[in-house]
């Protein structure tokens, strides 16, 4: 037996000797050599002209060569006719040639190279522009809709610039390509060159960049063109992807695209908000680049060169060293986990793969030496000399060179399929073959131009500097000093003072706050500043980026957040300061709560603290309303601005003045782009104008209105009593009652039965209703207001931006109402979309409930984004399933009483009650109560979903749970432990079980076979694992214990178990164990090899 492993091994040597051998004789006379059998020319102690000159053959020779001379772009193939140029390649090849002329630079007589080099690369640059250009249709719809029918196309032909595929041949939705095209635009630009010439290609860009502010919630397919891992078509949102629009946007922001020779109508504009969306996106998605992909080489060129997009060290660090555990290799590094890609299993003639084929490819996945190279640039820039020379050590022995002496970059390294099964049981342990890149003249352009790159750097022909003129890579020890119009850093000690200007609506208001001690300004006071809505910004933006030629309206009708509403703007003149969307005048009963409006405030100063990362202060505007003080709403307005006026506010340091004191502190953003010839009309801006009201008359402050009794909001009529009465007899029942609740009631069945547009003697229905809602509101009826907003199907602000920030935190979002049927978001969707799912999934049981979710969403969006540590271990946010822990809550906390009813309470006492259960005080609370609500908040404990799959691996015939299945294949062949989309598997398998407590019970026994398992290796369940049935016989095993009749009727009741402990001797898991073991005991078990208990 000894013999054997020597000889296997020889045999196996001399396979693979005789596989080079035949391969080498199919490559007899070509130009792709081994690098021994090649006299290099060794440049290094030459002259300047020597080593340029050197570099300059080999770009001429391997990447010149093949640009078009008609489009400039580059082919992704470099033989046969028919052409096509991917634009992710096409700008790599563009930014080496540019790379080189930059060193050429530093020659005086440099025989007219630096021009012809500039040149290719602008020819290029402006190529892709060109393309880009004859789409503008699917520009303008895109920025509307993205959806993949309506994007850019990433391949084009070569050299006509037409389109080649459609996007049912090609995943053309490429957001990394759009974002790097703008990234390379700016650095080109700023290094000296003239790539863009008209204000119609200016007008053009500005529409790229609307398109990229949404990749934060635009899935696309990623650099690879695939999306999902499991290549099935479905695009994902990526990291890489969202990363390189971040970039691209911070590079972009207030930059003029013909550079010194610019003026103000060729700068570009960003969102500020948007791009903040998209750095929260990134640092919630990170480390995993998708929810299939837990890491990924495409992050490489995001987090260093190019893009630079991560000014969080500790997030980097993180994730640079998953990609070098999880990819690295010795011939490069493999894209992504079980990646497929031209291995020898692969079946080329399918574009998709079947499902649970992607475990084929299980170590295996072929190996890209470009990563390699990337390494050698990320050394270069971070003056890390020893990770310069342990990749360039790496990449030395795999590069292979054209008969001239020109290194070549193999595309890729593969396991030929003789040795795949070697290779599977021993990983690393054989020889791969190199891609055909070189022979014959094929190349891998993309390769090639950042293997020049690198070498220009390593050699020092040129710096990091030059080629980042725009300083994307900041030093760490440099950061706190740069300014954020052109970098993503930010001051470290974040310790921002928010400038507030008071504006109060009226002079009589004025002088009446002046009476208490607060000073405020009139819009009067504040002139010739004028002060704004956020939506009259938008209005100016729609004149944003208008081409008539090209078919392009401005920027898309978004609303603009409270960053960009912190700056102050110059418009045609005029100087403007806005007001956050916080303070409109909305429909929606929210407003009405000033308890609300005080916590908005809040919400709002302590994310521009954590957010605004621009040089000046944020200026804050706080208008205050009459309305806003009327009543008990008084106290609490003043409670609010004597904290202002003390300088802090919600933790927040605020810094109170006159906004003509405050302007000289502020960012100030020049909207130039609103010139108007003298043939134009310019356009019409509402300003805040100042209420004409008797400067000494007083203030109307009602006596105070407390909240409603439980009374007043009940009804003093039977909905059913009156369902099946006559229209006459409603009427008249309904102008005979004074109860709102009733009125409202008696609404409802008029409106189901005759429509909103019924006309009764006092209006139609729809009118009635609104009136009910409009005085219940004045009164605090809660309960009847939401009753009349459901029934009017009112939609509140904000509501698609607040699930937004929901999913950017990498959560799902469920709508519809507890123990009914839900509707699943994962991405982002547009108002009317998600007004259809609540009307139609929250409205079965209680109209209210429709309107409470809305609130909910509102809330959740505010709090995650200024505390997501709230949320740990929720995957998914239930939002029918939390109102069902509220009212539960309502129930613990009123014991023997009865309970309050949540859809009385106010807005702010309902936010209060949130925020109460997802940071709930134990101590003192029964193991029914905190089950309750933990089962209700679906939160699982750390590790939870790792450990599941651990079960998965043992459990040949899957889990079953509530009638849900989780079978172990393809599970496990299409999926890897780590990858959110198992996470998410779980919760699907969970998702039908009805009872909270139940869910916590079934979460703990999967925790409680985990263990069990991890302690015996030997054991596996041999037939399906039914988990109720496992839970029910610990159920029995505890009545037997605890003396409870086995009898029908309280056979059911599990009160007394989910009340229990559960550690200890008698406590629940000790139960769950028990019955774990005897099902792994009734299979039959497998003895491992090295089982101490076998006999030999």
């Amino acid at each position: 037996m000894a013999a054997t492993a020597p000889a296997a091994a020889h045999m196996a040597d001399v396979s693979w000797k005789v596989l080079e051998l035949r391969a080498r004789s199919k490559r007899s006379g070509s130009i792709y050599e081994p690098l021994k059998s090649i006299n290099l020319p060794k440049p290094e102690g030459g002259s300047l002209w020597d080593k340029l000159d050197h570099y300059y053959r080999i770009v001429k020779s391997t990447l010149l060569l093949h640009q078009s001379p008609t489009t400039g772009l580059f082919p992704t193939k470099t033989y046969g006719d028919n052409q096509k140029a991917k634009v992710h390649d096409s700008l790599y090849c563009a930014a080496c040639a540019w790379a080189l002329a930059l060193a050429y630079r530093r020659i005086d007589d440099d025989k007219g190279r630096t021009h012809e080099l500039e040149h290719s690369a602008i020819k290029c640059m402006r190529g892709i522009l060109y393309c880009y250009m004859r789409q503008a249709d699917k520009v303008q719809q895109f920025k509307q809709d993205p959806k993949p029918s309506e994007c850019l196309h990433s391949v084009f032909s070569a050299h006509t610039g037409d389109e080649v595929f459609s996007h049912e041949e090609y995943s053309h939705l490429q957001i990394n390509a759009v974002s790097l095209f703008l990234l390379y635009l700016v650095e080109m630009i700023s290094s000296g060159l003239q790539v863009i010439y008209n204000t119609d290609e200016v007008s053009f860009i500005q529409n790229l960049v609307f398109c990229v502010e949404r990749a934060y919630r635009v899935p696309d397919f990623g650099v690879w063109e695939r999306g999902s891992k499991y290549n099935n078509g479905s695009p994902e949102l990526h990291s890489s992807s969202v990363g390189l629009a971040k970039a691209a946007l911070e590079a972009i922001n207030g930059f003029n695209l013909f550079g010194k020779q610019g003026c103000s109508w060729s700068v570009i504009f960003v969102d500020f908000d948007a791009h903040n969306r998209n750095r929260q996106t990134l640092c919630s998605l990170l480390p995993r680049e998708s929810r299939s992909h837990n890491t990924d080489a495409a992050l490489l060129p995001c987090l260093s060169y190019p893009a630079f997009a991560l000014d969080d060290e500790v997030l980097f660090s993180q994730t640079l060293d998953k990609i070098i555990r999880k990819l690295k290799g010795k011939y490069g590094f493999k894209r992504f986990l079980r990646d497929g890609y031209r291995t020898a299993l692969e079946d080329k003639t399918r574009r998709y793969y079947k499902p649970a084929e992607i475990k084929l490819f299980d170590g295996i996945e072929c190996e890209f030496p470009l990563f390699f190279i990337f390494m050698i640039i990320d050394g270069v820039f971070r003056g890390n000399p020893a990770q310069v020379k342990e990749y360039q050590d790496l990449l030395d022995p795999l590069l292979q060179h054209t008969c001239e002496g020109c290194p070549v970059v193999p595309k890729y390294y593969y396991v030929p399929a003789d040795f795949v099964e070697l290779e599977k049981k021993n990983p690393g342990s054989q020889k791969r073959f190199p891609s055909n890149s070189g022979c014959d003249g094929k190349f891998f352009l993309w390769g090639q131009a950042v293997y020049i790159i690198a070498k220009l750097l390593a050699d020092k022909l040129i710096s990091p500097k030059d080629i980042d003129p725009i300083g994307r890579y900041v030093a760490p020890e440099d950061q706190r000093n740069v300014s954020m119009r052109f970098s993503n850093q930010g001051p470290l000690e974040n310790d921002l003072v928010v400038h507030v200007a008071l504006i109060a609506e009226s002079q009589r208001l004025q002088v009446f706050l002046n009476t208490y001690g607060i000073q405020t300004q009139t819009p009067q006071q504040v002139e010739p500043i004028q002060i704004w809505a956020q939506k009259e910004l938008v209005k100016a933006y729609f004149h944003l980026g208008v081409n008539d030629k090209l078919g392009l309206s401005g920027r898309p009708d978004r609303p603009i957040g409270c960053l960009g509403t912190s700056k102050i703007y110059r418009i045609l003149g005029k100087t403007v300061v806005c007001y956050s969307i916080i303070f409109d005048l909305s429909d929606f009963y929210m407003s009405q709560d000033v308890m609300m409006l005080i916590d908005d405030i809040k919400n709002a100063l302590q994310f521009i603290k954590q957010y605004w990362k621009m040089h000046g202060r944020p200026l804050f505007v706080v208008l205050i309303r009459e309305d806003n003080i009327r009543g008990s709403r008084f106290n609490p307005i003043l409670d609010m601005l004597a904290a202002f006026r003390k300088g802090i506010v919600g933790g927040v340091k605020v810094h109170v003045d006159r906004v003509q004191t405050l302007i000289s502190g502020a960012v100030v953003e020049q909207l130039d782009f609103l010139r108007i010839t003298e043939t134009e009309e310019a356009p019409v801006f509402k300003r805040l104008e100042e209420l004409d009201l008797p400067k000494h008359s007083k203030v109307k402050r009602q006596s105070s209105t407390p909240n409603a009794s439980e009374l007043e909001q009940q009804p003093d009529v039977n909905i059913n009593d009156w369902k099946s009465k006559s229209t006459y007899e409603i009427l008249q029942k309904f102008n005979d009652c004074n109860c709102l609740a009733s009125q409202a009631l008696l609404s409802s069945i008029l409106l189901k039965r005759e429509g909103p547009n019924f006309i009764t003697k006092d209006g139609t229905v729809a009118e009635h209703i609104e009136r009910i809602y409009r005085r219940a509101g004045s009164k605090k009826l809660w309960s009847v207001v939401r009753f009349a907003a459901s029934l009017l199907g009112k939609l509140v602000d904000s509501l698609a931006p607040s699930i937004t920030n929901v999913l950017v935190q990498g959560k799902q979002v469920t709508l519809g109402a507890f123990g009914q049927e839900e509707e699943v978001i994962s991405n982002p969707l547009s108002p009317g979309v998600i007004k259809k799912i609540i009307y139609e999934k929250c409205h079965l049981q209680d109209e209210r409930e429709a309107v409470v979710q809305q609130e909910l969403v509102i809330h959740i969006g505010w709090i995650i984004s200024n505390s997501p540590e709230l949320f740990s271990g929720m995957l998914k946010i239930r939002i029918g399933w939390i109102i069902h822990a509220m009212k539960y809550e309502l129930k613990i906390r009123a014991g023997d009483m009865p309970a309050k009813d949540l859809y009385q309470m106010s807005p702010s006492e309902v936010k209060q009650l949130l925020l109460d259960i997802l940071q709930p005080q134990q101590q003192g609370r029964g193991w029914l109560n905190r089950r309750q609500i933990d089962g209700s908040l679906n939160r699982a404990p750390a590790g939870f979903y790792d450990r599941v799959w651990q079960i998965l691996e043992r459990t040949p015939n899957g889990l079953i749970v509530a009638g849900k299945f989780l079978p172990q294949q393809p599970t496990l062949s299409d999926m890897t432990m780590y990858e959110m989309n198992f996470s998410l598997l779980v919760e699907d398998m969970l998702q039908n079980i009805d009872q909270p407590e139940y869910r916590q019970i079934i979460v703990e026994l999967l925790m409680v076979i985990s263990v069990i398992l991890e302690r015996n290796p030997e054991l596996e369940f041999q037939d399906k694992v039914d988990l109720d049935k496992v839970v029910q016989e610990a159920f029995h095993d505890f009545q037997k214990d605890h003396g409870l009749p086995k009898g029908s009727e309280k056979q059911d009741d599990m009160t007394a178990f989910y009340n229990t402990h559960p550690t200890g001797k008698k406590g629940t898991c000790s139960y769950l164990s028990k019955a774990v073991i005897t099902l792994l005991l009734e299979g039959e078990m497998k003895p491992s090899n090295d089982d101490p208990c076998t006999v030999s």
